[in-house]
């Protein structure tokens, strides 16, 4: 069980972080640097190399999860902090669902036909939702930090 969890809390590591990076770090630096069209052209390229490490995290986070659980005895004799975090967690992964396959894809189709104002209001939209799932990650941290 000892690997799985080091499994499990790589794979929110390497969300998390990329997350907090992209949103504290590289938003700023790229608005204070790029104009519209070359932001819209370096966010479609990040986006596209950072979901695929989000995808194999989910899977990570999600097989792990389940097999700790089973060992645990199953869904009915965890502890609360358990559930929470599960939930959360779920709510991350419903977000980011959204952001991959709905806001992701227009702005992507946006910024091909260089369409650039409604690529950027749809960037807003991304930049919203992963600064909320940024902030459920941290509150989740925070949930198995306190309770260990």
């Amino acid at each position: 069980m000892e690997v799985l969890k080091v499994l499990h809390q790589l794979a929110v590591i390497i969300w998390i972080g990329g997350m907090f990076f992209a949103f504290m770090v590289l938003r700023p630096v790229v608005s204070q640097q790029l104009k519209s069209p070359q932001t819209l052209i370096f966010w479609r390229a990040v986006f596209g190399s950072f979901f695929h490490w989000v995808w194999l995290s989910i899977t990570i986070i999600l097989a792990s999860g389940l097999h700790m659980v089973t060992e645990m005895g199953g869904f009915g004799k965890l502890p609360f902090n358990v559930y929470l975090m599960a939930a959360l967690g779920v709510m991350m992964m419903l977000i980011f669902l959204y952001v991959f396959f709905t806001a992701y894809r227009k702005f992507k189709r946006f910024v091909a036909a260089k369409e650039w104002q409604h690529a950027s209001i749809v960037l807003v939209q991304i930049r919203v939702l992963i600064g909320l799932n940024l902030v459920i990650g941290l509150v989740t941290v925070a949930i198995a930090i306190l309770e260990t």
